[in-house]
């Protein structure tokens, strides 16, 4: 198996996000993209989605644009981190930038809704480990204004929007921590 582009999409991730840890966390930053990475690879080994979940935060999180992943990754991977980056040009509520995601991520195609997949059964895993610790306290990390009530909305509003993946092992552990936390 070639996984040059895997290789190449990991050490670029891990420059473009070194020196960040994880919000409200020490962690490195890089462990949610390896974190997402290992579950799309649970659905597909398709080199281009296991790429772009390595990279799928570099646009949103780092100063890399996204024709910049297209020089060094071809199109397909800049298209699928495309579908995981928020526009950032949009300057609404809480609520209608996370709704605009859920419409955004429920009529993307199959592949993008893989990498979808990896970064929020990542996230929800994170927010769930933090909630045993940190108990209600955790919801100040967000910029939620009703904080549990909201981003529970939101990442049930993820559940609906990424069902057609109702069935694989990454999906149905979503909805299992998405009912013990929310």
């Amino acid at each position: 198996m070639d996984t040059s582009l895997i290789d190449k999409a990991i050490v670029f991730a891990t420059k473009a996000h070194a020196g960040t840890p994880r919000k409200g966390t020490q962690m490195p930053y890089i462990t949610h993209p390896m974190e997402a990475m290992g579950i799309v690879a649970s659905i597909t080994d398709r080199q281009e989605l296991l790429a772009a979940a390595a990279l799928h935060d570099v646009v949103e999180d780092t100063p890399v644009s996204l024709e910049n992943l297209r020089r060094e990754f071809g199109e397909e991977v800049a298209r699928l981190v495309y579908f995981e980056t928020s526009p950032s040009d949009v300057v609404t509520t809480w609520r209608e930038r996370k709704q605009a995601n859920i419409d955004r991520l429920a009529a993307s195609p199959l592949d993008a809704k893989i990498v979808a997949m990896g970064d929020k059964l990542s996230n929800l895993r994170a927010i769930s480990r933090d909630y045993r610790r940190l108990g209600e306290g955790l919801w100040k990390r967000f910029n939620a204004p009703q904080g549990r009530e909201d981003v529970g909305w939101y990442y049930r509003g993820l559940a609906d929007a990424l069902k057609e993946l109702a069935g694989t092992a990454p999906y149905e552990e979503y909805k299992r921590w998405l009912e013990e936390t929310f």
